[in-house]
């Protein structure tokens, strides 16, 4: 069945915001076009940290298109591999995560998803842990006196202990997330025999070309087995996936997740399914104007900040910024940004003015317009005009012994003295009532109302 689908916004999906796009048959690209509806689109995410920010955000706005073309997205939680880490962009070993920690992530995940994606109709989303194929039934482990009723004799509950083995099984069977999903195509348990397999089918040199991992040997520094397994893994789930919902046409990431991504079509192939193309999107850089927004870095503006810390965090970016995050963070047409930014360099348009159109439009699509148009006037009264803010509350007694940075750490202002330290070099900390900059982490906090960076304020009595 062919569909009726507008070539112009095809082509946008696959070139606004996109590093890479790899569909070396076209196979992709002409399924999409002619019977989107069968499509199943892959998104892995572990739930390492709680919060997504405006970097996650331009991947999920992309999956929002496709879901409106009619397409399936799979929002892969990967509970199992997160305990692992990829080590993408790191260049120390990524520390494991408890489990008690990705399962409180994992709620958060699904929960802000909904912001963006359309997550109630089963035609366009479903949801699933990887956990659900790479748990072993021995992998689970129970309190010792735990027992499990496995079946009903005459009324009567039969039980038998949870750690042995027919109570795993018992356990196991019916916690299977595949189990519950509409239409499933086949089930995907992957044991440590189809694992080797797929390892007997990758090369050492072929995962070793991965250039954070040629970065680590050239530094000296040590690069562990599980750590290469990682692209392997994220592969089978793509296999997995395939064998459940029937395909995995598309999986879309990060440029910095392309090489992981590349191997799923590997380990797909040499299973004899059809392999699955990448979309691989430019990364957004953070608040500090050099690295990828990412939370561990604090350079991030979460996609459920509050209106008035939303659009001050945009206001706060470089000038430079303004034309990536206009085309990753807002719906604003390809021309009218590049109308923007010739006016910009021009000097027909002030930086400062498309920065506050670009503010308000990424706080609408959170927020909506009537709490954007809010913090705008909100931000214009309080940094345009220089004014205080009415709603600060007195939040700290004047303490001669106490810093500025000590009082700000324990009002929640900033995280530690070196981010204080940060703002205060970049001139970012002031006293508003003398006009004054606070330039020395060991100043005492003296009574008044303290601007810290573009957002936040201290009043001390």
């Amino acid at each position: 069945m062919s569909f009726n689908v507008n070539k112009d916004k095809i082509d946008e999906l696959f070139t606004r915001g996109v590093g890479e796009f790899i569909d070396p048959e076209g196979a992709f690209r002409k399924k999409l076009e002619n019977d989107p509806k069968s499509i199943v689109i892959k998104l892995g995410v572990d739930p390492n940290r709680p919060d997504i920010h405006l970097g996650h955000a331009v991947v999920l706005r992309k999956l929002r298109s496709f879901q409106d073309l009619g397409c399936k997205v799979i929002f892969l939680i990967g509970d199992y591999t997160a305990q692992i880490g990829d080590p993408t962009g790191k260049s120390k070993v990524r520390p494991e995560v408890d489990q008690a920690e990705v399962e409180k992530n994992m709620k958060t995940y699904i929960d802000q998803v909904g912001k963006i994606l359309i997550k109630d109709d089963p035609n366009v989303f479903s949801w699933i842990r990887n956990s659900d194929w790479f748990t072993a039934i021995t992998d689970l482990i129970f309190p010792a006196d735990e027992m499990v009723n496995i079946l009903k004799i005459n009324e009567e509950d039969v039980s038998v202990g949870a750690n042995s083995f027919l109570g795993k099984a018992h356990v196991f069977e019916n916690t299977r997330m595949q189990k519950s999903i509409p239409n499933i195509k086949g089930l995907s348990v992957i044991t440590l025999r189809s694992f080797l397999w797929t390892l007997k089918h990758i090369t050492h040199s072929r995962l070793i070309q991965r250039d954070m991992f040629q970065d680590r040997i050239n530094k000296g520094e040590e690069l562990y087995l599980h750590e290469m397994m990682y692209p392997v893994l994220q592969g089978i789930d793509s296999f997995a996936l395939s064998n459940i919902y029937g395909s995995c046409d598309l999986e879309v990431g990060g440029t910095d997740q392309t090489f992981n991504m590349i191997i799923g079509r590997d380990v797909m192939r040499i299973n004899n399914q059809p392999p699955q193309a990448v979309l691989a999107f430019e990364l957004l850089v953070g608040l500090d104007g050099k690295d990828k927004m990412s939370k561990s870095l604090d350079n991030y503006i979460g996609i459920t900040d509050e209106p008035n810390d939303m659009y001050g965090k945009v206001m706060s970016i470089s000038d430079s910024l303004i034309e990536s995050y206009f085309e990753l963070c807002t719906f604003t047409g390809m021309d009218e940004i590049k109308d923007i930014c010739e006016k910009i360099e021009n000097e027909k348009l002030n930086p400062k003015v498309a920065k506050m159109n670009l503010a308000l439009q990424i706080t609408e699509i959170y927020h909506g317009r009537e709490l954007a148009e809010q913090a705008q006037n909100t931000w214009e009264s309080t940094f345009s005009n220089k004014e205080i803010p009415e709603n600060i509350p007195d939040t700290f007694d004047y303490d001669e012994n106490k810093t500025l940075a000590e009082i700000a750490i324990e009002c929640g202002l900033i995280a530690s003295k070196s981010e204080f330290t940060r703002l205060a070099d970049a001139g970012a900390i002031e006293h508003m009532e003398n006009k004054t900059a606070i330039l020395d982490v060991k100043s005492i906090g003296v009574p008044g109302t303290y601007r810290i960076g573009k957002k936040r304020f201290l009043r001390i009595k």
